[in-house]
């Protein structure tokens, strides 16, 4: 297991033998420790580009901006490698809330990761801030009054994309689907949403996790005449489907349109605007939707080297707007801070968000074409704004449960 970095101080966070702290040590740690938030994501696997050590840098600005202390104490960051194992990341989250008294834990890229640990927080009553991690049952089933969904969910990611893309003539779909909990929840609502605007759903072909070759699926996909090829997938599977696609000749404005959900920046700057033009996707954040936002990217790549994906972007504002929350609560106790949460206006660079009671953060959705290499005036100049969906139309309506 990789050393978690506290300040500049460092601890072991092994997986075995984790013990529970006596409620005198907890006690204590909680009248005189630091304010600690924990980010716990893939540091070294094939999410490290979107979110990594740059969501470490994210939530570093968000102190430097805020201030170092919270309550009079000071705030501390610690992170993790889950190892995209929800063993992993579910003990590294035990010891952090037992044992260093870590007062939030957020990031937690790929569904079965943020699942196990906004599990083990609703357990020890702690706050989860889940931030890239996308299916809507965080805010539905599995609500909670500790715990916040800050990302694009499957339900507005796929409104995002597919509603407006059936209003402007792409009518017939077919879909390349990963076979787990979340590409199969895009495709389904996705289904729901072309069958609602008048279109046709042609079918689809699943793929386990870790496929590699998907030539047979995208050959499918042609034969079927579909308008868009729907890719239900994320990480390494997504940008190799996109790669084999372009091979068979889909991109590149073709008659045949190719469309994902859940795509990062840093990974169409992997596949090249070559390969990756004209495809379409939603995201709520873009490095240069707004002066806002150019200012702080610019902040971020003067020490990442890298332009903010949608994730790194979204670890700033939970960052700012927990430590906000928790002042304006004047104390430390996790439902407390929700509830101050949920009742303050979040910033998210320039993007007006708002809290709901379930815990789903809400905010504009916008839709985005990948440039040509002839469209792009300079480095990151990848998106090209097709529209943009508000937050009242991309979530689904709260489920009666999670009202309060």
């Amino acid at each position: 297991m990789s050393s978690l970095q506290i300040g500049r101080r460092t601890l072991l966070a092994g997986t075995a033998g984790l013990a529970t702290a006596a409620p005198f040590r907890r006690l204590r740690a909680a009248e005189v420790g630091p304010v600690r938030i924990g980010i716990l994501n893939d540091e070294n696997g094939p999410y490290a580009a979107s979110s990594g050590s740059g969501s470490v840098l994210a939530a570093r600005m968000a102190i430097a901006d805020f201030g170092p202390t919270v309550l009079g104490r000071p705030i501390e960051i610690v992170h993790g490698d889950t190892l995209n194992k929800p063993d992993v990341a579910s003990a590294i989250a035990r010891r952090w809330f037992d044992e260093m008294d870590v007062d939030m834990i957020t990031d937690l890229p790929v569904t079965p990761i943020a699942a196990a640990v906004q599990q083990v927080a609703v357990q020890k009553g702690r706050s989860v801030i889940i931030t890239a991690a996308a299916v809507t049952e965080f805010t539905s089933k599995a609500c909670a009054p500790t715990s916040i969904h800050w990302a694009d969910d499957t339900h507005a990611l796929t409104t995002g994309v597919v509603r407006p893309i059936v209003q402007h003539g792409g009518k017939s779909w077919f879909f390349i689907t990963v076979d787990m909990a979340f590409g199969t929840a895009l495709e389904k609502e996705s289904a729901a949403i072309i069958e609602a605007g008048g279109g046709k759903f042609l079918g689809s072909a699943r793929f386990p996790l870790g496929a590699t070759d998907f030539s047979s699926m995208i050959l499918q996909a042609q034969n079927s005449g579909a308008d868009v090829i729907g890719l239900a997938a994320v990480g390494g599977e997504l940008v190799n489907l996109i790669k084999q696609a372009n091979e068979f000749g889909i991109t590149h404005g073709g008659k045949q349109t190719l469309a994902g959900f859940l795509i990062y920046l840093t990974d169409i700057h992997a596949l090249g605007l070559d390969v990756a033009n004209s495809f379409i996707l939603p995201s709520s954040f873009y490095w240069d939707q707004n002066d806002q936002a150019r200012a702080w990217s610019k902040r971020f790549f003067a020490e990442q080297k890298a332009i903010p994906t949608r994730s790194q972007a979204t670890i700033y504002s939970v960052t700012t707007h927990f430590l906000k929350s928790m002042a304006h609560a004047g104390t430390r106790d996790p439902l407390a801070v929700n509830k101050a949460m949920r009742a303050l206006p979040a910033e998210y660079h320039g993007n007006p968000t708002t809290i709901r009671a379930d815990g789903r953060a809400l905010y504009n959705v916008s839709l985005y074409k990948v440039k040509s290499k002839a469209e792009s005036k300079m480095p990151w100049d990848y998106y090209q704004l097709q529209g943009t969906m508000p937050a009242s139309e991309a979530f689904q309506a709260m489920t009666p449960s999670c009202a309060s």
